[in-house]
């Protein structure tokens, strides 16, 4: 670690970004729990839903386990597990749908 790092600004700089991230993590579980007295279709409400925790957990990785600031490996890597866990969930999906259907 660089002794720039270590800056009575830096740390505020980075201080101001958590905090920041933290109101709109709250501000999101608001959204999130606004959302869910609102009578959508369970269909719309479950993917209303998965897409605030989908930004959510984007913000969480980013910038509390600190992956904004890596490597492009870091994303590949990341980037191909999701792929094929959403791969997985469809082929999950497929197959019980089937199983259902007469």
């Amino acid at each position: 670690m660089s002794h720039d790092a270590l800056t009575p600004e830096a740390i505020k700089k980075h201080v101001r970004i958590y905090i920041a991230v933290f109101v709109t993590l709250a501000c999101l579980t608001a959204v999130t729990v606004g959302v869910s007295t609102l009578h959508l279709t369970p269909a719309l409400a479950i993917s209303v839903a998965l897409f605030i925790a989908t930004i959510k957990a984007t913000l969480v990785a980013c910038y509390f386990m600190h992956l904004i600031s890596e490597k492009k490996l870091i994303f590949s890597v990341l980037f191909i597990t999701g792929f094929f866990f959403m791969v997985m969930i469809f082929i999950i999906l497929a197959t019980t749908r089937s199983m259902f259907v007469i």
